[in-house]
């Protein structure tokens, strides 16, 4: 399982919350609006996990605003999902590259991008390479 760090690609800060838990690892801390309501939303790091739980319900098929709850800046990137067109919304990764999401509720498409695909391999391989005991070493 990979399970990522991610910070603001505005203004640097994580968005890592170490006190609430999803999937036994530290979430991903973002500000939602929906419907008029603006609250806290917790994804789980792990990629491929569409695990969450939100202060404000969210209708299915609804388009969120996303926001930083550090620099308050919208997440919003300018490509959009090629499933079902809504907005992407950006995350940048610790180790390097962008992670981007769906801003429609219940759409599932993510995707990852490489800035520098030679060193970011290498961090990942390096991160997640298995010891000789067959462990994925941490």
């Amino acid at each position: 399982m990979i399970h990522l760090k991610l910070k603001c690609h505005h203004c640097g800060e994580s968005l890592m919350d170490e006190d609430f838990e999803i999937d036994e690892h530290p979430s991903v801390k973002i500000l939602v609006a929906s419907n008029g309501d603006t609250g806290i939303l917790h994804l789980s790091s792990r990629y491929g996990s569409f695990n969450k739980e939100s202060e404000i319900d969210i209708p299915d098929g609804y388009i969120v605003k996303v926001f930083c709850p550090h620099c308050k800046d919208d997440m919003k990137s300018s490509r959009l999902c090629y499933e079902c067109k809504a907005p992407m919304i950006t995350f940048e990764s610790i180790l390097g590259g962008y992670i981007r999401f769906c801003s429609r509720w219940g759409c599932k498409k993510h995707l990852v991008e490489f800035e520098n695909l030679e060193s970011e391999l290498r961090a990942f391989h390096a991160k997640y390479t298995l010891s000789p005991q067959g462990r994925v070493k941490k």
